[in-house]
Order: C-alpha cells, then structure tokens, then sequence
C-alpha cells in the first residue's frame, strides 16, 4: 500500500548497485487468489490441534537459529542493517516464534454459571481466517514475525505483503516458515499498493506496520468492511533529561536512539528535551556522542549508523536540517551508499518539520524546557504518541510525570528505541489504531470471542 508499482527492484543501499530482487508485482487478482487459497487451508490447519501448531511454530524457530548468521548478512545487504544489530534482530525473531509455540495450549475461553437453571455458559475465542499483514522494510524478519506467529499459533492462515524494499528478506523467511507448515497456511505476496490494496479488500483481520498516511488509508478500507484491523504508524518520540540525571549515561542512551540503524525505527528519537540546568551540559555530551557514532558499511561489526534505505531517504533527512544550526553532523558523506551523518539540531521553530513530522532518519531536535510540567507538554504537543524515554536519578519525579505523558509506551533511563516482544506495543493519536501487538494482546487481535449457551435438552 506505497506506490503502485509494475516491477519490483530492491537493491542494496550501502551498494545501490547491487540489485537483489527484480521481478514482476502480480496485481490484484493475484492477491485475491492467494488470500482464496489461504483461506481453503485454514479449516484444515485449525482442526490439527494445538500441538501440531505448537511444533511447526517451535520448527520455525529452530530452523531461523539454524541459518541465523544467513539471514543476518541478508538484512545487512538488502536493508543496511549494521550487522550486530541484524544479528540481534534475527535472534528475537526466533525468540518470538518459541514464545507463540506454546500459544496454542493456552485457554481460549472460560466457564460461566448461568443466571438461573441448569446449563453452562462458554466464551471461547476464534481465528477469523485469513490475517493480511503489510510489513515495512526496517524490521524485515522480526515484525512480520511478531504479526504471523500469534496468528498462526490462533488457528490463522497468513498471507504476507512486505515491503518491496525488503522482498528478499520476506521470500527467505517465507521458504523457512513454509518448510514447517501445510501448504497454502503462510504465503508471500510481494508488492506495491496494487497489491496492498487487494489484500486488505479481501483478508478477514488486516495488520499494518507503515507510515501514517498510508496506515489510515488501510484503516478506513478495512472498517469500512467491517474486519478487524490494527496499524502502526510511527512516532515523534522525545527523550526527557533532568538536571538529577546522569547526563554522560543519557547522552549515550541518546545517541544510540538517534543514530541507531540510521534511525530508521518507529522508535527512534527525535526530540530531545532538556529540563533547566540539564540544557548547557546535555548539548555538549549528546553531541560528542553523535559525533562519536560510527558510520559506515554496514557489514562492519563496529557499524552503528549504516546507510539510510535509498536516495530519497536520503534526500528527505538532509532537507529536514536544511538551514538548521548543527551541532553534530549536518552532513552527507560523498561516495557510494545512502548515507547521512548523525545530527543533533538546535534553535528549531515550533512549527518546523522536524516538530511536527515523522522524519526517520539520524536527526534530532535539541529543545529547552524550564520544568518537568512544561517538558511534558512539548511531549504531548505533536500528533505522535508512541514511545518517550525519561532520564533522571529521581524516581519519585519520573513517577509524579508519568501519567501525564501522553504515549503508548515510556521507558525510564533507557533508551527509546527497543521493545519487549513478550509485552503489549503500540502507542496513541497517529502512532497506532486498534489493539496493541505483541505479549497476549497479539492472540486476542487475531481472535474474536464467542459465547454460547448450553441449556438442557429437556426440562428438569
């Protein structure tokens, strides 16, 4: 659900002359017929019980171990990955899938007395059918990963549309899944909006991971069909440092929320607001820091900041500090390779880009607030409300803030950037729409609940 498109290129953006797939987007009728036959095998899949689930889904897991250092080189190369961050990536990626293993021996329902007589009353949870999942580029492995795995662990079948950027990454871990599963119960559909708009016009849930735009084009489709649907959709995240805090410590944990992965990750910070005294000390730390980042080719294991996923990546992120006072970076590298050097902005106008849009890139505002009260409301003050990190050594003050910060989730002296696959994700306003995913909330997103009433057959 991007741009339409006729042929799918994905090339390696640390070498843009490396192509890696090349190949003909099947349109709309073909993404009906893959979401047709996905839901033929679905019964079948179902009715083989929880423990034939558990073991394809535990078979995932170990087979995703078993080729971890090639799917890590593989998201090094199609999506600039800095490879110790693929490497990690790839390890959740199987952790997830030996979580929701055990997913299918869990309780779908419960037992209720009735409110007069004899008889029971049951509630018991579904799969829908078919879950159409529309993944991103930055997470080719954990993210479509996090939505499939308590989908099929539900009873689901899977159909599959990633990004075309990461295209390689999606097929491989397509051959992996479908090694342990019946045929048809987790297919790939490579595309663009063509096919995007297909799946979400014939799929029974639809899950999505994107940009905001195109996630609220995806919310209005499905419930105007009346299927369950949930979107992420990105963030404007802040970091909140107070004068108490270790400052060199949140500098470092910053930095790395900045710089990390090019910051490309829903995650990533983008703000960062300092409280009183912490300004002065804070703009010179968190600047060596940026400064300090290495950048480079993403196969070096030193590798922290790669390149960013193409030309116009690019071009958006340097337009975004266009006449802006750097104190860090502020710069694009000459050479091969998409790259942009980690940048640290400051002397930002309110209604400026970078306080108002999602840039997803290594570049962030250096924003004064004269208390913890008025460093919340420039948290709160943007249509994002993903993640916001708080740095301070006063845990009474961080707890006297929380409630009023105004995102889905908020971590305290750590960095934004980083989740817990087992805990519910997703944020408020633009970050997200419908239930969280990941942890139990996921199993509950691919399930509805029905309630039955069983009465005697003959009055006693």
């Amino acid at each position: 659900m991007t741009t339409a498109v006729t042929t799918l290129t994905s090339r390696n953006p640390a070498d843009p002359d490396d192509v890696l797939v090349q190949l003909p987007a099947p349109g709309a009728f073909a993404a009906v017929d893959t979401v047709e036959r996905a839901r033929a095998a679905q019964p079948g899949w179902l009715a083989g019980g929880a423990a034939a689930r558990s073991a394809a889904l535990g078979a995932v897991a170990a087979a995703v171990e078993a080729a971890a250092e090639e799917l890590a080189a593989l998201a090094v190369r199609e999506v600039g990955k800095p490879l110790t961050e693929a490497r990690g990536e790839v390890a959740r990626t199987a952790a997830i899938w030996r979580y929701y293993a055990q997913a299918p021996y869990e309780p779908t329902g419960a037992v209720h007395e009735p409110a007069a007589g004899l008889g029971l009353l049951l509630t018991r949870r579904r799969p829908h059918g078919v879950a159409g999942l529309i993944t991103p580029w930055n997470f080719p492995f954990a993210i479509p990963t996090w939505k499939a795995a308590p989908a099929l662990a539900a009873g689901n079948a899977v159909v599959l549309k990633p990004a075309p950027e990461a295209t390689a990454c999606a097929q491989r871990l397509t051959e992996i899944i479908q090694q342990a599963l019946p045929a048809e119960v987790f297919t790939l559909l490579p595309g663009g909006a063509t096919e995007g708009n297909a799946l979400v016009s014939a799929a029974d849930a639809v899950s999505f991971t994107g940009s905001t735009a195109v996630g609220q084009a995806v919310v209005r489709a499905a419930t105007a069909r009346g299927v369950p649907v949930q979107c992420e959709m990105g963030g404007l995240n802040a970091a909140l440092v107070l004068p108490d805090s270790d400052i060199e410590q949140a500098a470092s944990h910053i930095a790395a929320a900045i710089a990390g992965y090019a910051g490309q990750k829903c995650t990533a910070t983008s703000r960062v607001i300092a409280v009183g005294a912490a300004l002065a000390p804070l703009r010179e730390a968190l600047a060596e820091a940026l400064r300090a980042v290495p950048v480079g080719d993403p196969a070096d294991p030193a590798t922290v900041c790669g390149p960013l996923i193409s030309e116009y990546a690019r071009e958006q992120v340097s337009g975004a500090w266009h006449g802006l006072r750097a104190l860090a970076g502020g710069s694009v590298p000459h050479g091969p390779g998409w790259y942009a050097a980690p940048t640290l902005v400051d002397g930002v106008s309110p209604g400026h880009r970078l306080l108002r849009e999602e840039v997803f890139g290594p570049v962030a505002a250096l924003l004064p607030a004269d208390d913890l009260a008025h460093a919340v409301r420039i948290t709160n003050s943007v249509p994002y409300g993903l993640v916001t990190s708080v740095h301070t050594s006063d845990l009474d003050t961080a707890l006297g803030g929380l409630d009023r910060i105004d995102t889905g989730m908020i971590r305290i002296n750590a960095p934004s950037s980083g989740v817990d696959f087992h805990l519910p994700f997703g944020g408020t306003k633009s970050s997200s729409y419908g239930p969280r995913e990941q942890g139990h909330a996921a199993l509950e997103f691919y399930t509805s609940s029905r309630t039955y009433t069983l009465s005697p057959a003959k009055a006693m």
